[in-house]
């Protein structure tokens, strides 16, 4: 057995030589126990299963063959012997394996917060005009937001820019605002997509959608235009302020950044008024004449070369007067129980009111022949807002306005509940004029339901008076007259522009006033009241 594991150890490597002859020394001291529980038995046909070439020569002779009833005592042995030469870390030395460096465990922490998600873009695109055809409008997207939206023949909105969201970072993004007049809720929708307005051949970047919650919904084209922003212009000192201070002082200087200066506008080249004496003066271009007295009611021709006014005579009864400010002379076309004489679109004829039966009913007569004066509408009215066209009078009878047609005809009705809303009442001083160039936009001249702190009240009536406009569409109604004058007999230029009224203020000083449409430019424009335009 000795010789066996010794030509066995002539090839093996050092730390496996070490384990052999452990054994070696194991298996002298157990053989001599051994043979009593083990037969021999020839098996040099198995030499080759055991040992390499140089015991291949036949010592191998026999081989061992447990006896079945000492089996658990060989197992045993074995078993402790592998045991006790065992390595430390519990490796056997035969059999150990380089030792590698231990990986790297990352620290635990207690309470791990997952990761933030990736930031999204707070950032929306500025400066954009857009615009939009039927109906045609525009807008302006300013550095806070949505500033100021145009419509044609109306006037412009200034916009009290709200909270701005991404729809789709990058590519959609929602503008909220407020109609700064009415407080209505608007929105404007901003796509990141080419379009085109059907119109030029131009492709904008942005496809733009504006809702407003009294005029409904616009769809058109934006484009990037920060050199046609004001704030920038100054920033970039494309058009440096020659005197910021006195700007910064403006109350209404964001207001008046937002509503350009209107500069197109055509002062009246022909009116009438009544000075501060209750004379009644006719003006045309340089020329300016007393036309009367006394009278009111007054009315200068499309032409501008003529006027009509009523007066009162010494019996009760009235007299329809025109006057031409070409001949100086004046001649009396009707009289009677009538007033309120209004120019047709030709100034062919005129419209009146007559006393007919206890009631007010519309006529009309032919300039040249007054006497042939015939019924227009047989309803009772109380005043006459205007020829809407040739053939169509508005009339208002203190419960609603009518469009008649000299047929007889009433074309539409509009509440004057609907018009005045909650803050003025019916009365038949409350006047409504038609915008010359867009018949949905009334200027309206109406009695206070509940007169505004510090405006100046009638001493008589006990009661105070305003000027708003109103569009019937939209039922958008914004108040025009400063809250602390009594403001009436509102009526508009011919370029429609313009708005002119009689303001009288806390000292119960009188003037005529003019103020644009978009309510800038308010100063007092002349002495006397009752201002009538023609041309």
């Amino acid at each position: 057995m000795t010789s066996l594991i010794q030509c066995h150890l002539n090839g093996m490597s050092g730390r496996r030589k070490l384990t052999h002859l452990l054994w070696g020394e194991l298996s002298g001291l157990f053989l001599p126990w051994a043979r009593d529980f083990f037969r021999l038995r020839r098996a040099s046909s198995l030499c080759s299963n055991f040992v390499g070439v140089c015991c291949a020569g036949g010592f191998l002779r026999v081989t061992m063959v447990p006896r079945t009833v000492h089996v658990r005592i060989f197992l045993f042995a074995l078993v402790f012997a592998l045991f006790h030469f065992a390595a430390p870390n519990g490796a056997l030395l035969a059999q150990a394996p380089a030792q590698q460096p231990a990986a790297k465990t990352p620290p635990k922490t207690p309470g791990t917060v997952p990761a933030p998600a990736a930031p999204v873009s707070k950032h929306y695109p500025i400066l954009v005009i857009a615009h939009g055809n039927e109906p045609a409008w525009g807008l302006r997207l300013g550095m806070k937001g949505p500033e100021r939206l145009d419509r044609a023949n109306y006037p412009p909105i200034v916009l009290g820019p709200g909270e701005t969201s991404a729809d789709d970072p990058g590519k959609a993004w929602t503008y909220h605002a407020k109609d700064a007049a009415t407080g209505a809720d608007a929105s404007v929708k901003l796509f990141r997509e080419a379009c085109s307005d059907g119109v030029a051949e131009i492709k904008y970047t942005f496809r733009v959608v504006v809702d407003h919650a009294q005029i409904g919904t616009l769809n058109g084209c934006g484009q990037s235009m920060p050199d046609q922003f004001p704030e920038f212009r100054k920033k970039n000192q494309l058009n440096p302020d020659d005197n910021p201070d006195a700007n910064d002082k403006d109350k209404d200087k964001d207001k008046r950044t937002v509503l350009e200066p209107i500069t197109n506008f055509k002062p009246p080249v022909a009116l009438a008024y009544l000075n501060s004496a209750g004379k009644v003066i006719f003006k045309r271009g340089t020329v300016t004449r007393q036309a009367a007295a006394d009278g009111y009611q007054l009315a200068v021709s499309h032409d501008g070369s003529r006027l009509l006014y009523t007066r009162d005579d010494k019996t009760n009864m009235r007299v329809i007067v025109l006057y031409d400010l070409t001949t100086g002379k004046s001649t009396e076309l009707l009289h009677g129980i009538v007033q309120q004489a209004v120019w047709s679109p030709d100034d062919a004829r005129f419209a009146f009111l007559k006393f007919v039966e206890g009631q007010w009913h519309l006529w009309t007569a032919p300039l040249n022949s007054p006497d042939a004066a015939t019924a227009f509408f047989p309803g009772e009215i109380m005043s006459i807002g205007g020829w809407v066209d040739a053939h169509t009078i508005l009339v208002d009878d203190l419960q609603k306005l009518s469009w008649v047609s000299e047929d007889g005809t009433v074309q539409r009705t509009l509440s004057e509940k609907e018009v005045f809303g909650d803050a003025f009442g019916f009365s038949s001083a409350n006047a409504v004029r038609i915008h010359p160039l867009n018949s949905d936009l009334l200027l309206v001249s109406a009695e206070w339901l509940k007169v505004p702190p510090g405006t100046p009240m009638d001493k008589e009536m006990g009661n105070g008076q305003g000027v708003f406009l109103y569009e019937i569409s939209s039922k958008r109604r914004v108040i025009m007259s400063p809250l602390d004058m009594f403001a009436q007999n509102a009526v508009w230029s011919t370029d429609g522009l313009q708005i002119f009224f009689t303001g009288t203020d806390a000292s119960r000083n009188s003037a005529i006033y003019r103020m644009f449409w978009d309510g800038s430019g308010l100063q007092k424009f002349a002495a006397g009241s009752n201002l009538a335009i023609g041309k």
